[in-house]
């Protein structure tokens, strides 16, 4: 899952993109207006963190202007401790939800986690390929009712590729989706993270649920064979 950041408190934005990161997020961050509305403009986002009072352009004008442009992106604003006309404005303009500061992170995630639910297509609560199931909201993967351990990183490449089923996804897309977009290493990154999961939910059971479609990308059988 992918999260656009605009916050210009930079300690607070750093504290969010590293507690997300840990939780298997891909965290872009802009702390200016102008760049934020660049960067959601530019870039598809599951869901935008989006504070009200920002340099360059207010969080309100991004809002606006967002839903004016057909992104239709979720959108969580970051609002004032007393600010009831704050809320409602936002939600006015289109925001989804919002959030008071000072905030705990573990209500934070679950916010994201409900408007990644709510998002457009109505996402499944479980993703699931024959008898592997990942529920991103309890992060807990399953294969023939067996709990696998992975990593953050593992996790959401397979979580992208399961709301992807079927579909070949390229590399780049992968990297674009999965990382953040300052990653600036190889491509060849998504193959050793696509082994390590081949290593825990493949080949332990006798299948070939990744497939490798060469010089295109990897796609999720979605029988899970």
């Amino acid at each position: 899952m992918r999260i656009l950041i605009v916050e210009d408190e930079v300690m607070l934005a750093e504290a969010v993109r590293v507690g997300l990161t840990t939780e298997g997020f891909a965290v872009d961050v802009m702390h200016d207006g102008v760049e934020g509305l660049w960067a959601a403009t530019e870039n598809r986002y599951d869901v935008i963190i989006l504070d009200i009072m920002l340099p360059g352009l207010s969080g309100y004008e991004i809002c606006r202007t967002l839903r004016q442009r057909d992104v239709w992106a979720p959108i969580l604003m970051l609002t004032a401790k007393d600010g009831e006309y704050d809320q409602a404005d936002a939600l006015d303009l289109g925001a989804d939800d919002y959030l008071v500061k000072p905030f705990s992170f573990v209500v934070l995630h679950a916010r994201i986690r409900a408007l990644s639910r709510r998002a457009v297509g109505q996402r499944p609560t479980v993703l699931s390929a024959g008898d592997l199931l990942l529920d991103p909201a309890t992060h807990v993967l399953t294969r023939a009712g067996d709990v696998i351990p992975v990593t953050p990183r593992e996790f959401a490449l397979l979580e992208f590729l399961l709301r992807h089923k079927g579909t070949v996804m390229s590399k780049r897309e992968i990297i674009d989706n999965v990382w953040d977009m300052h990653f600036d290493g190889d491509d060849n990154i998504v193959e050793v993270y696509v082994m390590y999961l081949r290593r825990k939910i493949d080949q332990p059971y006798g299948r070939a649920t990744i497939q490798t479609v060469r010089r295109a990308g990897y796609f999720i059988d979605p029988d899970g064979a």
